[in-house]
C-alpha cells in the first residue's frame, strides 16, 4: 500500500527502465522501489536514518544506497535521463535563471572525519563491506578546500551554512545543481553552475548546454560574467549595479554602452525562487543533516529529481 510520497505506477515507470540492474561490489540489489521510497520518506521527514518505518527494509540499505548514488553520480545521470525526455517531449522552456539559497546546516552536519579508513578495523563480514563502502563512497571534490569548507560548510554569525546555486528552467524545475560552503559569493559559481547544464539527446546528437535566454540578479552583475555569456552568444538580462553604472557614466564616450535591459523576460526571473521553494519543501534539504558535501549534494538532486517527475 502506498503512503503519501511514495512513487506512484507512473512516477516507477519513468525510472524503472534507467535504474542500474546489478551492483558487483554488494551482490544483488535489494528492490529498488522500496529503497527508493525510503529515500524519499527521508527527504520529505527529514528524520535519522536508522528511525525510517521497518516498511522500507534495513535502514542501512537505504542509508548505503543513497550514499553510492550520491558519489557514483547515479543521482545526476537520473536527473538528466529525465530532463532529457522532458525536453524530446518539447516541456523544457529554456529561459533559464539562475540563483542561489542558503541553507542552515543542523549541529549533526558537523564533524565529519578528515581521513576515513582505508582498511577494515576489524575481519568481521559487515566491517568489511562497511569500509568497502566507505572507499566506494570516497568524497568527490567539491568548491571550497579543505576542512570543513571541503565538505561544503562555511561559518558565519549564524553558525555552519551551506549555499546550494542552481540553474532553473522558465517551468520552475532545476536543470544544475552546486553546493559550496555558505560564504561564498554567487558571481563565483555562475560559470560552474552554467557549465553543469547537459541535457542529454535521446537520439543522435551532442546534449543540449546552451539556453536561449539567462535571467540573474545584481549579485551577477560584473563584466567577467557578461563577457562569458556574449562568447557563447546567449541572451542575458542582468541589471546593472549603480556604481558600475555611476563609473560608466564618469568615463563618458570611453565608458561604453549600458547593459541592455529587458524588463519584461527580467520579472521571469521568478521562476528560479519558485523552484529554490520547491526544493526547501523538502525538510532535508531546507535543513543540512548530511555531514558529507558530496551526500548533500545527492540529496539535493534527487529532491529535483522528483520535482521533474511530479511536475
Amino acid at each position: 500500500m502506498l503512503s503519501r510520497g511514495d512513487l506512484t505506477d507512473d512516477e516507477w515507470a519513468v525510472l524503472e527502465p534507467l535504474l542500474p540492474t546489478s551492483n558487483n561490489r554488494c551482490g544483488r540489489w535489494r528492490d529498488h522501489r522500496q529503497v527508493i521510497n525510503g529515500i524519499i520518506h527521508r527527504l520529505s521527514t527529514g528524520c535519522q536514518w536508522r528511525k525510517l518505518p521497518e516498511r522500507f527494509g534495513p535502514w542501512q540499505t537505504v542509508h548505503s544506497r543513497h550514499m553510492l548514488w550520491s558519489a557514483d553520480g547515479t543521482w545526476e545521470r537520473l536527473l538528466q535521463r529525465v530532463q532529457a525526455i522532458a525536453d524530446a517531449a518539447g516541456e523544457v522552456d529554456w529561459n533559464v535563471n539562475i540563483d542561489s539559497t542558503s541553507i542552515r546546516a543542523h549541529q549533526h552536519a558537523a564533524g565529519a572525519p578528515k581521513n576515513p579508513p582505508s582498511r577494515p578495523p576489524s575481519a568481521s563480514k559487515g566491517a568489511t563491506q562497511r569500509s568497502s563502502l566507505a572507499r566506494a563512497c570516497a568524497p568527490t571534490p567539491v568548491p571550497g578546500g579543505g576542512g570543513a569548507a571541503g565538505e561544503a560548510l562555511g561559518r558565519s554569525r549564524g553558525g555552519l551554512t551551506t549555499k546550494v546555486h542552481l540553474s532553473a528552467d522558465g517551468r520552475c524545475r532545476p536543470l544544475s545543481l552546486v553546493v559550496t560552503p555558505g560564504q561564498r559569493a554567487d558571481c563565483t559559481q555562475f560559470e560552474l553552475v552554467m557549465d553543469k547544464i547537459r541535457v542529454p539527446r535521446l537520439g543522435p546528437g551532442r546534449p543540449r548546454r546552451l539556453p536561449d535566454s539567462v535571467g540573474a540578479d545584481k549579485a551577477y552583475s560584473n563584466s567577467v560574467i557578461r563577457a562569458y555569456l556574449r562568447r557563447r552568444g546567449i541572451r542575458h538580462v542582468i541589471p546593472e549595479k549603480s556604481d558600475r553604472k555611476a563609473a560608466r557614466r564618469k568615463r563618458g564616450s570611453r565608458g561604453g554602452r549600458p547593459a541592455g535591459f529587458d524588463k519584461a523576460r527580467y520579472r521571469a526571473r521568478n521562476s528560479v525562487e519558485r523552484a529554490i521553494n520547491k526544493l526547501k519543501q523538502f525538510r532535508a534539504v531546507a535543513t543540512r543533516y548530511d555531514k558529507r558535501g558530496y551526500v548533500y549534494l545527492g540529496t539535493v538532486t534527487a529532491a529535483a529529481l522528483l520535482i521533474w517527475l511530479r511536475t
